[in-house]
């Protein structure tokens, strides 16, 4: 895939924050102090010239952030049908150009979703309800977890938030390999940006989504759970809950979806059969004669 001049990948870490002086107020003292907050820009996708929506974005990483929204939106099937990809900075945003073949243009002009998707939105712009409720792809076999692996993946994520740590503004989607460790972490304002990222760095890295699952500090909403499923992550692992309709979305689409992961506790709410317990052994009473 062609690469842009202006990639993000050449920004520095900084690029997701920015310093600002602020007045502190802790236990009757007020004092003049430096504080980092999580940038948040509008990202406009442009498909074939014709613009598609604007999104809000944290401005780093955003070449995979398009590519993934690409996607996991169902916009083309493989990342080989972008045959090209720019970001431009622009005063007040980014402009991010994509081209695709003109059979799958012409279907995306007929969802006229030209609207802007505010960073929390995950459905913003679609227009019917059958346009927000697609139907979900089932996803391959894939990988067995075992539990030790999910846990591994959730400690190496809360360690691997970067501007989170900095500004604790933004959710993060990690992925990780079948033993847990993990290999991408992405963090955006919005959580549907953060696991786009995702998908469009795990696409770019030439990894398998059937070979691991993905982590993420959100709730798991039926946003995420379609996402995932369109791309053909087996396993996605959230640190909140999930909603009802995620939970059916998940059943429908073979994806199994673990809910409240956090430390050594977790909830499986859909397709077990990948997540491997490990059985623990209760202590025998010594025996009294």
């Amino acid at each position: 895939m062609p690469q842009s001049p202006n990639s993000p990948a050449a920004l520095s870490p900084a690029a997701g924050y920015s310093r600002l002086q602020v007045q502190s107020w802790r236990e009757g003292t007020v004092a003049e102090r430096d504080d980092f907050l999580a940038e948040e820009t509008p990202v406009a996708l442009i498909y074939n010239s014709q613009p598609h929506v604007v999104m809000m974005a944290t401005p780093a990483d955003l070449e995979e952030f398009a590519v993934g929204f690409t996607l996991s939106e169902a916009i083309v099937d493989r990342a080989e049908d972008i045959t090209a990809l720019s970001v431009v900075a622009r005063d007040n945003g980014y402009e991010i150009s994509l081209r695709i073949p003109e059979q799958r243009h012409a279907a995306l002009s007929d969802r006229r979703r030209n609207l802007v998707g505010r960073s929390g939105c995950g459905l913003c712009g679609s227009e019917t309800i059958a346009e927000a409720l697609r139907p979900a792809r089932h996803v391959p076999a894939g990988v067995s977890v075992a539990e030790h692996a999910l846990q591994r993946a959730l400690a190496a994520l809360r360690e691997q938030q970067a501007i989170n740590a900095i500004t604790g503004a933004t959710h993060a989607a990690g992925w990780a390999d079948r033993d847990g460790q993990l290999r991408i972490v992405r963090e955006d304002i919005g959580r549907h940006n953060a696991l786009d990222k995702l998908i469009g760095a795990v696409t770019s890295a030439k990894l398998d989504f059937a070979r691991g699952f993905a982590v993420i500090t959100s709730r798991a909403s039926y946003e995420m759970v379609l996402k995932s499923a369109t791309v053909g992550i087996p396993i996605l692992a959230a640190i909140s809950a999930p909603t009802a309709l995620a939970v059916r979305i998940a059943e429908e689409a073979g994806l199994t979806l673990v809910g409240f992961a956090r430390g050594s506790n977790h909830v499986v709410y859909a397709c077990p059969a990948r997540l491997l317990h490990t059985q623990k052994q209760s202590k025998l009473e010594p025996h009294s004669a």
